[in-house]
């Protein structure tokens, strides 16, 4: 049986109480935040890893290489945990869609890396579909062991919410999707939405899913001194601001938050005098920007907005808590989020969060406690939430307050606890719970 660990961050010893190959094929958890493809799913995988490392477990990331630049072994995330960039077709950028081509030279890699420092792992825990087809590639090469895998999103959700076809996910994605639910040990969901929805949608057999939402840093993310944070971000405009940060892509959302603010200035233009909204993702500069940057800046400039709603581009995740402490209120007006990371850092920092009622912030956002939910595509009334916490200083402080309390529940040591756990029940059969590891927080949804 493996041991039982009573505090994994006091334990001291040099010796992995087991090793776990950690993919995250598409994209690198060390990447900087707001990318095409860099969001949640980054963040999960590296502060997951990371705190994993300091309960002892050996966590090594492999991800696609990207730049023949990069070190192939990067050490950033601690003790016990590193990211490997593995060769795997271009060692550069490449669209999602022609990531497939490479899976069996990612997974060859992998074995030829391992095999190079001997060595041999207990469990593949792998993220996003394609990592999860290079984990049965690894089977292959090592022998049958534990599959833990997590989807972050899903193909048929995606294809609920598409408003066009180059939105929808391709007749690859979705059989990856379903071949990766035959193929895993145990696979692990965000929210009980997703647990449902792969039921429902995917037939996936009820047995294998266990509901562990994604954590949050809380010494990264605490609330700070507002005035402080402004004068480290330097945003140009502004006595209260509000902010975006995500990938700049159609079901996010940022069209409608757009559109709201313009129903505002129009209706209250002396409380958005002195407003700012910050945009954060994407790259604005860009010789050829995307079309969604396009269309976004275009829309602001045709409703007459451009000199108060501001495009920031991507940052890196060290320089966050400055702007999320130099807002008033964080806007997450997405069509679909498998959990909302950012939404869990906002309420860590002590931030009210404006969101959809819509996956994981269905969860996360207690409305009209912490912050307010609002419908898709609806500018009014995500006007109408905006003006109210905009104008009701008050109903703002209270619901910081209360957003940073529930985001305590989400303390990674709290989740990457549970999840070493569901690794121990794997690796060995007769392994039971404690039951300080099994009674952790998920949400007040009466799940």
């Amino acid at each position: 049986m493996m041991p039982m660990i009573s505090n994994p961050r006091m334990r001291d010893t040099t010796r992995p109480i087991l090793r776990v190959a950690m993919l995250s094929m598409h994209t690198c958890p060390l990447a900087m935040l707001g990318g095409k493809k860099t969001g949640g799913m980054n963040v999960y995988v590296r502060d997951l890893s990371r705190e994993l490392g300091r309960m002892g477990v050996a966590v090594d990331v492999y991800t696609r290489s990207q730049d023949d630049c990069v070190p192939m072994v990067n050490h950033e995330l601690g003790e016990h945990a590193r990211v490997i960039h593995i060769p795997a077709g271009p060692q550069a950028p490449i669209p999602v869609s022609e990531v497939e081509h490479y899976v069996d030279e990612f997974a060859a890699g992998i074995v030829k890396f391992a095999a190079s420092e001997n060595l041999h792992y207990d469990l593949i825990h792998s993220h996003y579909w394609l990592s999860g087809l290079a984990a049965e590639k690894l089977e292959t090469y090592w022998g049958e062991m534990p599959v833990i895998h997590m989807f972050h999103t899903l193909g048929h959700m995606k294809n609920r919410i598409a408003t066009s076809a180059s939105e929808r996910a391709t007749d690859e994605r979705l059989a990856g999707e379903s071949h990766v639910l035959t193929i895993a040990s145990r696979i692990i969901a965000a929210t009980p939405a997703e647990q449902a929805q792969l039921t429902w949608l995917y037939g996936a057999d009820a047995e294998k899913i266990i509901v562990i939402p994604p954590g949050v840093d809380l010494e990264r993310f605490h609330p700070i001194d507002k005035v402080e944070a402004k004068k480290q971000v330097g945003i140009p405009c502004g006595d209260k601001n509000i902010m975006f940060a995500g990938r700049i892509e159609p079901l996010k959302g940022i069209d409608t938050l757009i559109q709201a603010m313009a129903l505002i200035k129009q209706r209250h233009p002396a409380v958005v005098e002195n407003t700012c909204v910050a945009i954060i993702g994407g790259d604005p500069w860009a010789d050829d920007p995307d079309a969604e940057m396009t269309r976004l800046q275009q829309m602001r400039q045709d409703l007459d907005i451009h000199d108060f709603v501001l495009f920031l581009g991507a940052k890196d995740q060290e320089v966050l808590p400055n702007y999320y402490a130099a807002a008033e209120m964080v806007v997450m007006p997405s069509h679909y989020e498998s959990f909302g990371m950012v939404a869990l850092e906002a309420m860590a920092m002590g931030r009210p969060v404006i969101a959809s009622e819509v996956g994981g912030l269905a969860f996360l956002i207690q409305d009209g406690i912490n912050g307010y939910h609002v419908p898709t595509r609806n500018p009014e009334a995500l006007a109408e939430c905006i003006y109210e916490l905009l104008a009701n200083d008050q109903c703002r402080e209270e619901m910081g307050r209360a957003a940073r309390q529930y985001a305590e529940r989400f303390d990674w040591e709290i989740i990457a606890r549970r999840m070493l756990a569901v690794y121990q029940s794997l690796i060995d059969p007769a392994f039971e719970e404690s039951p300080h590891l099994s009674d952790f927080p998920l949400f007040d949804s009466g799940y």
